[in-house]
């Protein structure tokens, strides 16, 4: 018996997905390296498309003729055009419970390291300086946590902080009654007044480009801790750093930055003076990326994308 439907796959994805579908009997043509202007070519009689960082868009929509479903391997769906692809009928699913765990410790982690100075010491030591009184730190559990965005990411930071004993409240514009032994739902203005440390979880969106800005950063009643694991978009990097310079926040870890790609694989259009602040920062933490990323996080993925395409229910009768 012949394969039944095609699925175009432009990402790279975790073996188990493929071995999956293939046991349902798609036709999978995997292309990991494929370009944005190749997927047309490709497209045009495929049931489904998997993809993570490569922008979907109404041309590339338009060229295909039987899409049933597009599948993005992670959380935000930013570079998809969603809305037209459900007027035309096409169901978007994404994975974000796939890396809820990754997210959720690392967020833990870069906080534990900027209160307890980890960075800077390690560094110092490595210039032959041995300060012990000028790094002692602060235990979690004596801040208050803030985190605005209360979907899979930033519960999972609140659930994680529950062992430490830690004070959390949250803010979600879009949902209501959460509360929880994790959590306390509050209005944006008391989680201004509140917080401690702030750690964004909201999606790349015309409404929060730029969202924390210097204007943004001066509503905090508190010198903060400001944590970015969303979209570097979100965060005016310019503003940031003048309130790094000012003491308004008093340390900072970007996963995410301003300057990426539209498929996270490089920066593009760095503000090199900013940029070159953050880098030598003695409290600033960047890193690439990679906050969701973990070899468990990677087969979780698969698995709830594979879960999902088999509730579309395809396949031919």
């Amino acid at each position: 018996m012949g394969k039944l439907n095609k699925i175009l796959i432009v990402n790279e994805i975790h073996q188990f997905a493929i071995n999956e579908l293939n046991a349902l009997d798609f036709e999978l043509v995997y292309l990991p390296d494929i370009s944005n202007y190749e997927i047309k070519s490709k497209i045009e009689d495929c049931v489904g498309l998997i993809v993570r960082s490569k922008n979907i868009n109404k041309e590339i929509i338009d060229f295909s003729k039987q899409l049933k479903f597009i599948a993005r391997i992670g959380s935000g769906m930013e570079n998809i055009d969603v809305n037209y692809a459900t007027q035309k009928g096409i169901k978007c699913i994404n994975s974000p419970e796939g890396n809820r765990d990754s997210v959720g410790e690392y967020v833990v982690s870069v906080i534990l390291n900027l209160l307890h100075n980890i960075k800077m010491s390690d560094k110092e030591l490595g210039h032959g300086l041995w300060k012990r009184k000028e790094n002692f730190g602060y235990e979690l559990n004596s801040k208050i946590v803030g985190i605005i965005g209360y979907g899979n990411m930033g519960s999972a930071v609140a659930e994680k902080l529950k062992s430490f004993g830690t004070c959390v409240i949250g803010y979600d514009k879009y949902k209501k009654n959460y509360s929880s032994n994790f959590i306390t739902e509050v209005a944006l203005e008391n989680l201004f007044s509140e917080a401690d440390i702030l750690s964004l979880h909201i999606p790349l969106s015309k409404e929060t480009i730029s969202m924390a800005d210097d204007k943004f950063f001066k509503k905090f009643k508190k010198n903060i801790y400001f944590i970015n694991t969303s979209r570097g978009q979100v965060v005016n990097t310019k503003d940031l750093v003048k309130n790094l310079k000012s003491g308004k926040i008093i340390g900072a870890a970007l996963d995410v930055l301003e300057y990426e790609s539209h498929d996270y694989g490089k920066l593009d259009n760095i503000d090199q003076e900013t940029f070159d602040y953050l880098r030598q920062a003695d409290n600033v933490i960047i890193t690439p990326h990679i906050a969701g990323q973990s070899r468990e996080s990677s087969f979780k993925h698969a698995k709830i994308i594979v879960d999902k395409i088999k509730l579309i229910n395809l396949i031919s009768k």
